[in-house]
Order: C-alpha cells, then sequence, then structure tokens
C-alpha cells in the first residue's frame, strides 16, 4: 500500500480531527456508565487492625477476598494549610494503620505514624504525624524538586481511575519539597513498558514543620489535578501511603502489600485499598500558561577565506518568541490541550551514552507537554525500547529541535475505555515544509480489572516523499493467578518501501509471563518483525528478524534475623534469526545471582555468553568490527549502594571476549549529598577494546560531572557537564530555575558545546567552541 493521494491525506486528518471533537462530547455521558468493576486484591493477617471505617476482612491468600471500599470523610471544620497538623478536624478522624514494607515485611513499625485522609469535595486532604525518637537524625538532603537525594519521605499515591494499573505519586520530604510521578503498567517493568514517569507534574500543594517530636506534613490535592470518574454520585479511587524513615531503610504502607509483588510492591495500583468519596465538586479549572522567550548564541559557520581556504568563523544569532499553552477539563475524566509555538528550551539535556553495538541509541522524553498521561500512548512492540508511538519523534531530528508551530491532545477516560488523540504540525528539519504527526490510542478493559484490548494509529504526512502511516492492535490477559498473556501486531505504510505483504511490513509479538517478586517467575516470547517495517512515530532497533526467549527467575525472601532482605537467581536466553533464511544473528545466555540486602545495598553478579553475525562491518570508535561470526563471554560484577545513603552509587566492573578481541570495562556513578542545598554527582564509563591479531585497539571515555544547587524549594540551579571522546565533544548544560508558583517560572539556560579534537587531515581546523546559548524564559499560569 503506498500512501501517494491526496484522498488518503484528508482521511487520516478529518478521522483525527473528528477524533478530537468527539471525545468531549462523549464524555458528557458519564453517568450512563456501569459501576466499577471490584478486583480481588490481597488482605493479609493484621493489615486493617484497629481501623474501623467499614473495611471487610479478609482471607490471607492473596486474591482470595475483596476488601470493601471504605469512604472517606468529608472534612467537618476548617483546614489551615501549615504543615503542623493542628486543626482539630484532624482529630475526629482515624489514622490508618501502618504496617513494615522493608526491612522485614509485617514486623511491627519503629516509629509511631499518624495518616489521615479527608476532603471538602474540592480538595483531597492528607496528614501524616510521623513521630521519630531520634528527631535530630531526621534526615532533609534537598531542596531540589523531584528529586530523592536520601530523604525521610511521606509519599501518597492515588488510583484515580480506579482501573488497577496507572496512579499518581505525591511525595515530599520534611523541608516540604514536592515530588509527583505518574505510575503505568501497574509499576511493572516489563515487555518493554514504561512504568514510572518522573517528568511529570500537577498542581497541587503541601506544608511540612518539623519539631522535638518527629515531622509534621498536610498534603491539599486539587481534584481537578486528578482524572477520575463520578458513577452514581460517587467516586471510587485506590489508596496507598507510605512514610520512609531513610537511616533505618524503614518503609511504613497502608494498606500491607506483600513484597512478593514486586521491588515497587509499595506503588502498584492494583495494590491500593479502594476508597469512596461522596460529594466530589466537578470543577472545570481553563488554565491558560503564555510565555516570553528572548535569547542569544553564536555557532559556527564555514566560509571560504580571502586566501581560498575554507575555515570556521562564529555567527552570532538572537531569537525572541512568544507562545501560549492552554489546558481544559470538562470533566473529571477528559483533559484537553492547546499549544501554540511550544517550546522546550528550560529541558534539561540528554545525558551522552556510549554504544558498544550496531543498534541505534534510545533516549527517553522529558519535555514537559508529552508528560500527562503518557502512559496511555504506550504502545510497546518488542525488545527492549522498540514502540510504536515515541513522542521525541515530533519537534526533534536527529538530536536537533525543530519548530513546533501548535497541535492538541485530549486524553480520558470513558468507563473501561482510555482514549488519547495527539496531533502536532512541525517544521521540517530544513525548514522548508510543514508535517503533520498524529496519533490515536484506544484501550478498552475487558474480562477483569487487570485484562485489555486496543489499538493506536500514527501518521506521520507532509514528508514529501516518505508519508507514513501505522497502526497497531494489543491485548493483555491476565489468565489466572500470576499468568498473563500479552499478544500485539502493528503495520506500517511507507510510500518509500513497495511491500504490500502485511508480514514484512508487521510486527507480531507473543508474551507470556509470570509476575510476582518471591518463588519462581519467568517469562516466554516471541516476536517476528518484517524487513519492511517502518514505524515513522516509532522506534524500532532492528527488523527483518524473528526472535525467541526466554527468562526464568527464583527469589526468596530472609527472615529478620538475617542481614539479608532477598536472594534471587535469574537465567535468560535470547537468540534472534534472520527471517528469508532462519540463520542465527544473534544469541545469548546470561546467568545472574543478587543478593538484597536490608539496608538496601545490592551486590550482582553476572555473566554472559553470546553470539553475534555480521554481514556488514561497523565501527565503535576507532576500531571496526568485520565480517564474520563471533562467540565472545564475559562477567561483570556490580555493586550498588543504598539510595538512602548520603554518599551513593554503583560501581560496575566487566571483563571478557569480544567479537574478535577483548574488553575490559568499568563505570561508576557516586553522588554526594553535601547538604539540603548543594549535591554533587560524577559519572565515569571506560571501556578498552583490543583486538590482537589485528593489531588494532581502541579505548572510550565517557565522563559526567552534575551539580545541583537549591536556596530554598522555589529558587535552584543544576548544571550538567559531559565529555565522550567518541563525538570528542565536551557540553555544559546550565539551569537557573526561580519557582513563583505552581505554573509561574522563570527559567535561564545557558548551552555550550567545546570540540575536542580541532585538527584532522580531511577538514578545516574546528573552533574550541562548538556553539553556544543563553535563553531566558517567563511563563505564566493564570487559572479560571
Amino acid at each position: 500500500m503506498r500512501l501517494h493521494t491526496s484522498f488518503a491525506r484528508r482521511l487520516i486528518s478529518v478521522g483525527f480531527l473528528l477524533a478530537l471533537v468527539s471525545l468531549p462530547l462523549q464524555a458528557q455521558v458519564e453517568g450512563s456508565v456501569e459501576g466499577p468493576v471490584e478486583r480481588q486484591v490481597e488482605s493479609l493477617a493484621g493489615q486493617d487492625a484497629g481501623f474501623d471505617a467499614g473495611t471487610e476482612r479478609a482471607g490471607h491468600v492473596p486474591g482470595t477476598a475483596v476488601p470493601t471500599p471504605f469512604p472517606i470523610p468529608r472534612l467537618d471544620g476548617p483546614i489551615v494549610l501549615d504543615g503542623r497538623v493542628e486543626d482539630p478536624a484532624w482529630d475526629r478522624i482515624d489514622p490508618l494503620p501502618m504496617v513494615m514494607f522493608t526491612p522485614t515485611f509485617g514486623e511491627p513499625i519503629t516509629e509511631r505514624t499518624e495518616v489521615r485522609i479527608a476532603h471538602d469535595g474540592e480538595y483531597l486532604y492528607v496528614s501524616a504525624r510521623m513521630y521519630d525518637s531520634e528527631p535530630e537524625r531526621i534526615r532533609t538532603n534537598t531542596f531540589y524538586r523531584d528529586r530523592y537525594s536520601g530523604d525521610d519521605l511521606f509519599s501518597v499515591i492515588l488510583d484515580s481511575f480506579n482501573d488497577y494499573e496507572t496512579a499518581v505519586w505525591f511525595t515530599t520530604n520534611p523541608a516540604g519539597n514536592r515530588g509527583d510521578i505518574s505510575i503505568s503498567n501497574d509499576a511493572v517493568f516489563s515487555g518493554g513498558a514504561a512504568a514510572m514517569n518522573f517528568d511529570w507534574n500537577a498542581h497541587w500543594d503541601v506544608e511540612t514543620s518539623q519539631t522535638g517530636e518527629g515531622w509534621f506534613a498536610e498534603f491539599r490535592i486539587p481534584f481537578s489535578s486528578l482524572g477520575f470518574q463520578v458513577v452514581d454520585g460517587e467516586v471510587t479511587m485506590g489508596l496507598i501511603v507510605h512514610r520512609l524513615v531513610a537511616r533505618k531503610n524503614e518503609r511504613q504502607i497502608f494498606p500491607a502489600i506483600d513484597p512478593r509483588w514486586g521491588g515497587l510492591a509499595f506503588a502498584k495500583p492494583s495494590q491500593a485499598h479502594r476508597i469512596v468519596l461522596r460529594g466530589v465538586e466537578q470543577s472545570n479549572p481553563f488554565y491558560v500558561t503564555p510565555f516570553l522567550l528572548g535569547g542569544t548564541s553564536r555557532t559556527p559557520g564555514l566560509e571560504v577565506g580571502a586566501n581560498g581556504e575554507p575555515g570556521f568563523r562564529m555567527e552570532s544569532g538572537r531569537t525572541s518568541e512568544v507562545g501560549l499553552d492552554l489546558r481544559y477539563s470538562p470533566a473529571g475524566n477528559l483533559n484537553l490541550d492547546l499549544t501554540v509555538n511550544t517550546d522546550f528550551a528550560q529541558v534539561e539535556a540528554d545525558e551522552q551514552q556510549i554504544n558498544l553495538t550496531r543498534f541505534p541509541l534510545f533516549f527517553p522524553e522529558k519535555r514537559q507537554f508529552f508528560q500527562e498521561r503518557s502512559s496511555t500512548f504506550q504502545f510497546p512492540t518488542g525488545r527492549g525500547s522498540d514502540r510504536l508511538f515515541h513522542s521525541r519523534r515530533i519537534g526533534l531530528e536527529g538530536g536537533d529541535m525543530v519548530r513546533i508551530y501548535g497541535g492538541g491532545r485530549a486524553v480520558g477516560r470513558l468507563g473501561g475505555t482510555d482514549y488519547g488523540v495527539l496531533t502536532m504540525q512541525t517544521e521540517s528539519a530544513l525548514g522548508d515544509h510543514t508535517q503533520n504527526m498524529s496519533v490515536l490510542r484506544v484501550s478498552q478493559q475487558i474480562l477483569n480489572p487487570f485484562s485489555s484490548i486496543g489499538g493506536m494509529v500514527t501518521s506521520r504526512l507532509g514528508t514529501q516523499g516518505r508519508d507514513n502511516v501505522a497502526y497497531g492492535l494489543d491485548t493483555s490477559i491476565r489468565l489466572f493467578g500470576d499468568e498473563w498473556l500479552d499478544l500485539r501486531w502493528a503495520q506500517s505504510f511507507d510510500e518509500a518501501t513497495q511491500e504490500e505483504s502485511p508480514l514484512e511490513a508487521g510486527s507480531l509479538r507473543a508474551r507470556w509471563e509470570r509476575i510476582r517478586d518471591d518463588g519462581l517467575s519467568y517469562a516466554f516470547e516471541g516476536l517476528r518483525v518484517g524487513r519492511d517495517y517502518t514505524p515513522g512515530l516509532g522506534f524500532q532497533a532492528r527488523r527483518d528478524f524473528h526472535f525467541g526467549g526466554a527468562r526464568m527467575q527464583y527469589k526468596s525472601f530472609r527472615d529478620a534475623a538475617s542481614p539479608l532482605r532477598a536472594v534471587s537467581v535469574q537465567l535468560g536466553t535470547e537468540h534472534f534469526f534472520r527471517n528469508r533464511e532462519g540463520s542465527p544473528v544473534s544469541r545469548s545466555v546470561d546467568p545472574r545471582l543478587q543478593w538484597e540486602f536490608k539496608g538496601g545495598t545490592q551486590v550482582t553478579l553476572q555473566g554472559s555468553s553470546s553470539f553475534e553475525s555480521l554481514r556488514t562491518p561497523f565501527a565503535i570508535a576507532d576500531a571496526e568490527i568485520p565480517v564474520g561470526e563471533y562467540w565472545f563471554h564475559g562477567g561483570e560484577l556490580q555493586y550498588q549502594r543504598s539510595r538512602n545513603d548520603l554518599l551513593r552509587g554503583s560501581f560496575t566492573l566487566s571483563a571478557g571476549t569480544f567479537y574478535d578481541g577483548t574488553r575490559v570495562g568499568l563505570s561508576m556513578d557516586p553522588s554526594w549529598t553535601q547538604s539540603r542545598y548543594l549535591e554533587l554527582g560524577a559519572g565515569y564509563q571506560v571501556n578498552r577494546l583490543e583486538f590482537p591479531d589485528r593489531e588494532m585497539a581502541t579505548t572510550t571515555h565517557l565522563g559526567r560531572l552534575q551539580a545541583q544547587v537549591a536556596l530554598n524549594p522555589r529558587v535552584s540551579l543544576s548544571s550538567l557537564v559531559q565529555y565522550s571522546n567518541v563525538s570528542d565533544l565536551a557540553a555544559a548544560n546550565i539551569r537557573f530555575r526561580y519557582h513563583f508558583r505552581e505554573g509561574t517560572d522563570l527559567w535561564v539556560v545557558y548551552n555550550e558545546g567545546w570540540n575536542t579534537d580541532r585538527g584532522t587531515l580531511d577538514r578545516p581546523f574546528l573552533p574550541l567552541s562548538a556553539g553556544r546559548m543563553l535563553m531566558v524564559k517567563y511563563s505564566r499560569a493564570f487559572i479560571w
């Protein structure tokens, strides 16, 4: 199929337009939606001890009982948000029963915690009195937003759509520093799904205080910042709260979630306790956020001198821009966003990577506009980071920014259906025409609260001979117990290819998985990707192969007397074959043994045995890997200090054969919290590659220095300096932020690059500066 007709373009554009228009209308019929489906959740002995809120006691086996959702009381008095938790209205609410999650599940908590929750129809309020027997040892290590530096923490997690899969996570430390995260895929990093989005931000408030008794926190979360559905006048959500006593690595939690659900069991929406709210007001705020941006830059330009020799000179430029973001929620289960002349100057720089493979590197999305309910647009298709839609394909070409003229997005939930529409108009890489990039995603809950079926369509139009449309169908089914089946099919249509066979322009995946953290878990996967499968808005590392792989793990948790929390052993194997010949392309067998200590430290020992068949050579830095078939073997030792330590990080040593040579690698990424005002970080990775038979060798270096400075939660400065000898480039990214209030910020951003290998025989002598830029951006949110 070829998309060279104007009819196809019009049809696709009209389809997206109709979807954008119709979704808000659909949201108005929410009153006719059937009630939420109750799922089977675990209820352990003692989980609800002493909590008299209509909760039904249940059996000991996970999945055998449905705890009755308890009602969240409406406040009967005013709350002054000052972090002191002294208002009389709090004392008339029963506290939640907290139990120990780590280091030993079910043991009595060592520091008393009282958590209460209520609402007033417009806001959800949560208070926490966190008493401490050693208040002088309470850790407050950072003022930097969305930064965890070994602090004591208190967190609230809400499955606001009651879908048992997604949630939003609000957290604070004793200094009142805010962090917010969106959770998807039930906090499971599996099958290519991204479970956590740390770049998501919302409108909410928190205040804290600290005394000789401990520290205290009060949260005020607007319902307008939460997606939710009203059914028969009620809103049902899932709730998890937990406190972290950092010096003890003690995490207290409600409800009593068993760690066997995984390392992030304390954040799984499926294990949240259901709560019911009545009288929630459907506020529909309208956010208008204009911005002003100005800046100057100097970049090297190639020119021919008076002597006829080519050379570089620095060219100056200035820029000034205005833009606008609008956000409106016509219903609690629908968000509409519109952006005009979108700019992302304040986004932090990507961390450089060293590529020791012949496949492209994947870089995550950090731009704020694409973070809202980004899990709705997830569609993993294969190994690693392969996906049908990757938002970094919009507004970025080859790592360079291109202008985004504007666009819109609608994201919401209707009954058991999640939907999302996104369309953006951008400039081309050469700036000589415009492009439209759009995506539509729909997912419907089926059979039980954990299973779904859905589809996605993406289009990239106006690319002058490379129009591209792709679609995908997927289903994820919880069959029984911890057993899951995932099936996915995707197909692309590209003007540049003549392929008519769906199989050769498609990707087909089947995955059976047992998801649990204790005892035996496993995953089996089969995948086929055609030679002409080209998702124009996606990421696909390799094509024209079929794959079979398996992973098995056994993990055992230790008792309270052991210094170990858990020990796990894992064996994984992967096999890639060429589609037409069936000959192997890549194989690997990777055994792994891991020790996890109660203090949070981890030690991992891993081996590997790999096979690669090369039909074309490829280069790593100054070394070329020739055509041939290679078996190589190696081992890796990793030591990971607890993230709760003031000095933390990991150290990894690896060695072994590598194609027809050898490789020795070392990497480390220490970070040190000097105080709540300053955090320093570094990263260094070195690989020594030697090929004695060819008298060839090369060494790759990648270094990183970071500093996070914060005078208070509003004023911060971050810097990132990187160096790579593979790209012969060093770069600095320095960002100052003054956060006036939620939605109103002043950013000053400075970027500079330096050429570290300036002279060669095949090009003119490079200037020291590869370019510099200074930008100032001010944005302010107006709310109606």
